[in-house]
């Protein structure tokens, strides 16, 4: 085993990924008691990647920082008194740094390692995109059986996991993407109704197919689209805001328009947003279930094909991602 080893870290706080990510070799240590040593396999990429080098959430102000959560790994060293894990296990994580590192070393104490059959990019999706989409639709959202659902971005790491998981709840669902080739993954998944938006008005679209409005809506675009969501819900709808990643890359839109009271009272209608991390006590049930999902062939979670190799194409893989090419999963192999 290597002496070294390299991650990303940020040393300022921007939302320009590639100014704020340095990579740096540091030395190997062993695993103290109750700790582990994982060597990573896979690191997911998410969009929130811009907003923790931002500072919108998650750091302290303590630099440098280590960058990326959601990561899946081999265990290859145990501290004393650890039992839970042993050499040779495969483990999901969802740590704040954990995704653009060739090892991570924490304490099983602090929860949320949990163990999955073998390392693959799919298992691996449980630990964040697949957790927010389970606990948004089920805690936050209360998703029911035999409503009308919308997932906005559907085709990306955490919108797939949406479609499949309000799909086996029993639910006619809607999918928004950008092009036909994503279109065709989400019926693959069993997807009601596909809205390409930049052949069809989003609004227009749900206003002369579904004049009884969405019951839940996953929203994670914003601007527009989120407008178009409030305008179309039904009676005791909900909008569950996950993001809002059209605005990430900026600052905050100025918008003049009538408050928003004005639209929700008169349906009885409500707006909800979250993030799964404030559900805490649900985290680790949360992933064992998915887990269970993927490993009975239940959901197949979509992972884009696109290869980056090692953590010096991280960076790289986050600008891919918000470039709005990806379908599924963005992935960094190790």
């Amino acid at each position: 085993m290597s002496e070294t080893f390299k991650k990303l870290v940020a040393n300022k706080y921007t939302k320009d990924f590639r100014d704020a990510g340095e990579v740096i070799e540091v030395p190997l240590e062993q695993p103290g008691a109750r700790q582990i040593l994982m060597r990573n396999h896979f690191g997911g990429v998410n969009a929130s990647d811009v907003n923790i080098s931002g500072g919108v959430y998650f750091s302290d102000g303590s630099f440098p920082f280590d960058l990326g959560c959601e990561s899946i790994g081999e265990v290859v060293a145990v501290g004393e008194d650890v039992t839970e894990f042993s050499i040779g296990d495969s483990i999901v994580s969802p740590w704040l740094g954990s995704a653009y590192t060739e090892m991570l070393c924490r304490s099983v104490d602090e929860g949320e390692f949990v163990k999955v059959p073998k390392c693959t990019p799919a298992y691996m999706g449980a630990a964040v995109a697949g957790l927010t989409a389970s606990i948004g639709l089920k805690e936050a959202g209360e998703m029911g059986t035999g409503e009308t659902i919308l997932i906005t971005g559907a085709a990306g790491g955490v919108g797939n996991w949406c479609v499949q998981i309000a799909k086996l709840a029993g639910n006619h669902v809607i999918g928004t993407c950008s092009s036909e080739e994503k279109a065709k993954e989400l019926k693959r998944l069993g997807c009601d109704r596909v809205i390409i938006y930049t052949k069809e008005n989003l609004g227009e679209v749900l206003s002369s197919e579904y004049p009884d409005g969405i019951n839940l809506i996953f929203e994670q675009i914003g601007t527009d689209t989120f407008d178009a969501c409030v305008d179309n819900l039904a009676t005791r709808g909900r909008l569950l805001i996950c993001g809002f990643v059209s605005e990430y890359m900026g600052d905050p839109q100025e918008v003049l328009a009538p408050r928003i009271y004005h639209k929700l009272l008169w349906k009885s209608a409500q707006l909800r947003a979250f993030l799964y991390k404030d559900w805490p006590d649900k985290v680790s049930s949360h992933i064992k279930d998915l887990v269970q999902l993927v490993d009975s062939g239940k959901i197949d979670p979509l992972v884009d094909n696109t290869l980056f190799k090692g953590v010096d194409s991280c960076i790289d893989a986050v600008e891919y991602l918000h470039s709005g090419k990806n379908i599924g999963k963005v992935v960094v192999t190790y």
